[in-house]
């Protein structure tokens, strides 16, 4: 993680981050190892842990498991102080290609983990990864009070969000009935070093390294705000210890970072020094038109302000890929 560490830094806790071993989580991980005790609950489907310095570190325990399986949360949770809970099954096509595992993850997957904080009762701080879907195709300026939509019924796209919306309402629900300290994050857009899978930017810089056509769907007019990994990091961390955030839900992006799908295109094309075209792809499906947070609640309630401007993002970004697809060919 690049900059410094604030004063939003847990120390001497036992953090339990489920789905820890993705692109978040293993960003999480690398500003919490040294001064805490973290387990990892995770499938390993997606490891971005294994490419990281803190992938082996002794602070760090990995429970292979399902946030399914009851059981196995359960055992993840003993002891555990500030649960960060992560699981999902993430990128569009994934989430079209299996809306029912999408589901099941998220409502099972949320209840297990809610239920096994609530019996141990050693937590105090339950983070929820929620998601900017819940605002639907057009978002403009959205603040946390604004209305969420739940999309067409039979449309599998819809099937994260509204999963989503409904791990809010739980975690909220054990905020009230039981006094849990729930709070729940509305992430934006989130890219940067250290992104595996699915992903406009990491699909773009990929691609743009190796000369390759980038795909834009339809015709790019996709309007979205783009946030660096390390602001959003900053965000949840803010979360898991101000006390202001108990029972609450946030939008944590920048709205600064805000471009044309299309364009960012151009821009990761420019700045790769690539030569690579830009080709257009017909996309059938629903589509998110417009996104945009109001991130005015974190900003006084948290005291969260993105630093990392757009174009300083994409080159960190880009060299890791680059730097990435250097080692990949040295070792063929």
């Amino acid at each position: 993680m690049t900059g410094e560490k604030s004063e939003s830094m847990v120390r001497g806790e036992r953090v339990l981050l489920s789905g820890g071993a993705g692109f978040i989580g293993s960003a999480l991980i690398g500003r919490l190892i040294e001064d805490n005790e973290i387990v990892v609950l995770d499938n390993m489907r997606r490891n971005a842990l294994s490419g990281t310095a803190w992938g082996e570190h002794p602070n760090l325990k990995i429970v292979v498991g399902d946030v399914r399986d009851a059981e196995a949360v359960g055992e993840a949770m003993r002891g555990a102080t500030r649960v960060i809970h992560l699981a999902s099954i993430a990128g569009v096509d994934t989430v079209m290609r299996r809306p029912v595992e999408t589901m099941e993850v998220s409502l099972l997957g949320t209840i297990n983990m809610l239920q096994a904080a609530h019996k141990h009762g050693s937590v105090k701080r339950f983070v929820d990864f929620s998601t900017s879907e819940v605002f639907g195709r057009h978002a403009y300026k959205v603040s946390e009070g604004d209305i969420t939509t739940q999309g067409a019924v039979g449309e599998a796209r819809w099937t994260y969000s509204v999963s989503k919306l409904a791990t809010e309402h739980l975690c909220n629900t054990y905020f009230r009935q039981y006094g849990m300290p729930t709070v729940a994050i509305r992430p934006f857009n989130i890219f940067g070093p250290g992104q595996v899978g699915e992903g406009a930017i990491h699909h773009f810089a990929v691609r743009a390294l190796k000369g390759e056509p980038l795909q834009v769907h339809n015709d790019g007019s996709q309007i979205r705000a783009w946030c660096y990994i390390d602001d959003i990091v900053e965000g949840v961390l803010l979360a898991m210890t101000r006390g202001a955030a108990i029972g609450q839900s946030f939008n944590i992006g920048n709205p600064r970072a805000t471009l044309t799908i299309y364009s960012l295109a151009r821009e990761i094309v420019r700045l790769a020094g690539s030569d690579s075209p830009i080709v257009f792809k017909h996309w059938p499906h629903p589509d998110v038109e417009l996104r945009i947070p109001d991130i005015s609640k974190a900003r006084e309630l948290l005291g969260f302000e993105p630093r990392v401007e757009l174009e300083e993002g994409l080159l960190r970004t880009i060299q890791w890929y680059r730097a990435r697809e250097i080692a990949g060919a040295s070792r063929t």
